[in-house]
């Protein structure tokens, strides 16, 4: 009987110590192959390739119905945990319909952009496309930060350390912590947890207006966990219940998805435009 239970044991602690050491494969999904770009939905766009840390990254710029600039807000999408920017392709066209423009970008390790991923990665790769867009000239009041799942926990490490114009979190989980010992309650997951993405701990440091959208049948992010990060928002917020699932939800809300998008888009705009006429003449726009 003790030689079975130190077995167990042993086996345990074998498991756990995998879970720690392979927590990368078990995040992060890329694929370097880009089978489509916004050409194949009718989207005018060009290559834009960015600088973090010495890694040479990927992404795409698609400019608005009404041009690079103006007052409507230029969104910066920061996709999920797997394949690449070829596969958001349906995305970007939903969001070239609210009228905006659009930067996303491949993480290191995705798509055509070298490196490795990992959490602090991802956070540079976003401050990156932030920067990229300050220096396309887009004030920071007219960027919204825009991150589907794993992308949400990016999105919400950017707007707690920059200024942004707003934050929108789709089918974001509140950290990987949480939705591990979810997953797998029988391994001690929140101490075993070196990859975290804690938007939950972020949201309260979060100024800008944010929109929450999450669905209700979402089988691999729990609808409570996008309730629990718009409780914790202390900034100006809307909730956008979604129907369908984790992957297919903005297809599946339809007009109801485009159409909360650009009222949120829209308060952004009249909020950025009302800094601009408030704002001294002698004093330049933040950098």
């Amino acid at each position: 009987m003790i030689e079975v239970v130190l077995l167990a044991v042993a086996v345990y602690a074998i498991v756990c110590g995998a879970a720690w050491w392979l927590q990368d494969r078990l995040v992060y999904f890329p694929s370097r192959t880009v089978a489509w770009t916004p050409a194949a939905a009718g989207l005018d766009y060009r290559d834009v390739w960015l600088d973090a840390d010495g890694e040479r990254l990927h992404g795409w710029f698609v400019p608005g119905p009404i041009g690079d600039h103006g007052p409507t807000p230029v969104v910066l999408f920061l996709h999920g945990n797997a394949g690449n920017l070829g596969d958001r392709i349906e995305t970007l066209a939903v969001l070239h319909r609210t009228g905006a423009a659009v930067l996303a970008i491949d993480y290191r390790g995705y798509g055509q952009s070298e490196g490795e991923p990992g959490e602090a990665a991802t956070y540079a790769d976003a401050h990156a496309a932030w920067r990229w867009l300050l220096a396309a000239g887009h004030p920071p009041q007219r960027i919204v930060v825009m991150g589907r799942s794993l992308g949400g926990g990016v999105a919400s490490w950017l707007a707690a350390h920059e200024p942004v114009g707003g934050l929108v979190l789709e089918n974001t989980f509140t950290s990987v912590a949480a939705l591990g010992a979810e997953v797998y309650p029988w391994l001690p997951v929140r101490w075993l947890a070196r990859i975290r993405y804690d938007s939950l701990a972020r949201m309260p440091a979060v100024s800008a207006p944010v929109l929450i959208a999450h669905a209700r049948a979402d089988m691999v992010v729990p609808f409570r966990h996008g309730r629990a990060l718009l409780d914790a928002t202390t900034a100006p917020k809307r909730f956008l219940e979604l129907d369908g699932g984790h992957d297919d939800a903005f297809l599946a809300t339809g007009e109801r998805y485009v159409e909360a998008l650009r009222a949120f888009l829209s308060e952004v705009a009249e909020t950025s435009v009302a800094s601009d006429v408030s704002r001294p003449p002698d004093v330049p726009p933040p950098r």
